[in-house]
Order: structure tokens, then C-alpha cells, then sequence
């Protein structure tokens, strides 16, 4: 018997549940069809880690597309609610932080939302639904 296969295997296997900690995943508002959406991707690259890294990309096809990063968040995912805004703008809030996403120019920025009120109607929330991300809209 090979003594560093045996090894090998073991410790592979060992490392399956800290690797099944690991988060990669992404999640979209679809606004007008598959051409146009605002997505919620995290990552969590390391069990370790306490934290996920977060992105919002704003896309609108063909003309723009941009991923920008955003504050991270714990593991278990803070609810993110989306709020109308404009022509082709979007509020997020999340926890105490608000962003501002535009898809006329994909652009997305943090927003000291001093009132902290919401622009416009809730048009729908990422969260946790059978322990995944998923868009859920906003009953009407």
C-alpha cells in the first residue's frame, strides 16, 4: 500500500466540508427581458473567511455592462431591497447601507440616504428562499 496516496485521499476528503463552506453565486432582477437586469453576486473564496464579497452589476445590453463591488457582508445573506428610483435608476438598501444603481450608464455608488427613506415603490427583495439567493418581486 502507497502511504502518501492514502494520505492524499484522506486529507481530500477532510477538506470537502470546508470546501462546501465556500460561496460563489449570482442572482438577477430581470427588468426588460434577459437584456437588462441588476445582478447580486457574492463570494465567499475561503471557509475561513467570516465575511462574503459582494457585487452589483448593472447590465443593459448591448450598450453597457459593470460589475462594481460593494460593502461585504456576513455569510448568511443581509435581505437587499429594490427600490424604483428614476428612469433607469435603482435604490438598494441593505442592513444601513443604500446604493444607487443606474442602468442608463452602469454605474453603481454608495448613497448617504440621510433620510433613509425609500425613492419609489419596492419593486422586489434578494434573499435567502430554500437556502439560495433568489430575486423575490414585490407583491402589486
Amino acid at each position: 500500500m502507497n502511504l502518501p496516496i492514502v494520505l492524499r485521499a484522506l486529507v481530500a476528503v477532510a477538506m470537502l466540508p470546508a470546501l462546501a463552506a465556500c460561496e460563489n453565486s449570482a442572482t438577477a432582477y430581470v427588468i426588460d427581458g434577459s437584456q437588462h437586469a441588476l445582478i447580486l453576486v457574492r463570494e465567499k473564496p475561503y471557509f475561513w473567511r467570516s465575511t462574503v464579497n459582494q457585487a452589483v452589476i448593472a447590465s443593459r445590453l448591448p450598450q453597457c455592462q459593470r460589475r462594481v463591488a460593494i460593502h461585504s457582508d456576513s455569510t448568511e445573506l443581509t435581505r437587499v431591497e429594490v427600490f424604483e428610483a428614476g428612469d433607469r435608476l435603482w435604490a438598494l438598501h441593505q442592513g444601513d447601507r443604500w446604493y444607487l444603481v443606474s442602468t442608463a450608464g452602469c454605474q453603481v455608488q454608495d448613497w448617504e440616504n440621510a433620510a433613509g427613506t425609500p425613492p419609489g415603490p419596492l419593486v422586489g427583495t434578494f434573499e435567502l428562499k430554500e437556502g439560495a439567493a433568489a430575486f423575490i418581486p414585490a407583491a402589486r
